[in-house]
């Protein structure tokens, strides 16, 4: 006999609960609608502006990363088409300066992607919390009795992400 997993039993008790209280009748038709959140905060306009805002902010922290590592690259090919040329001296202060420039570099990218990521899941948050509050209307316009953010399925009939975007688009134009 195959182990049940925890999603089953998690599931196969929800149905049961739904059964026991009445919620699931004969006759009665339980309006169900399932959200797509992954394509909501890939999609919709809050979130396209959170990256905009992101890119922005963060752009020319990545140029001066960029500008270092040009320089990194410029020090690195000098020691390597002068080695022959250069005085010791000369090559071990290349060397320094290329150590430096090196040490400097990944200090500043591992504080880009913390900054970078903080920020993302600082937006994240903001629209996962616009998102939340456009699906709880539709589902008091719409007399939604359920709807999901995970299925395993979605049926295309019982998809209302699109609607759940357009939701966000017309109340994000109307709040700026």
């Amino acid at each position: 006999m195959e182990r049940l997993n925890v999603k089953t039993i998690f599931k196969v008790g929800f149905l049961a609960v739904l059964l026991s209280t009445g919620i699931v009748q004969a006759g009665e038709a339980l309006n169900v609608g399932v959200v797509n959140l992954e394509r909501v905060v890939r999609e919709s306009l809050p979130a396209m502006k959170a990256e905009k805002r992101i890119s922005e902010e963060f752009y020319a922290r990545d140029q001066e990363i960029k500008n270092l590592m040009s320089e990194a690259r410029k020090v690195q090919t000098l020691l390597e088409n002068n080695a022959e040329t250069l005085t010791d001296s000369g090559r071990r202060s290349k060397e320094r300066e290329l150590s430096a420039l090196s040490t400097d570099l990944q200090r500043l990218q591992r504080e880009f992607g913390e900054d970078l990521n903080l920020r993302k899941n600082e937006e994240l948050a903001t629209v996962l919390e616009l998102s939340n509050k456009a699906i709880q209307a539709i589902a008091e316009t719409g007399k939604y009795d359920l709807i999901l953010q995970e299925a395993v399925y979605r049926n295309p009939k019982l998809d209302i992400t699109d609607d759940v975007i357009r939701y966000l688009e017309e109340n994000s134009r109307v709040a700026k």
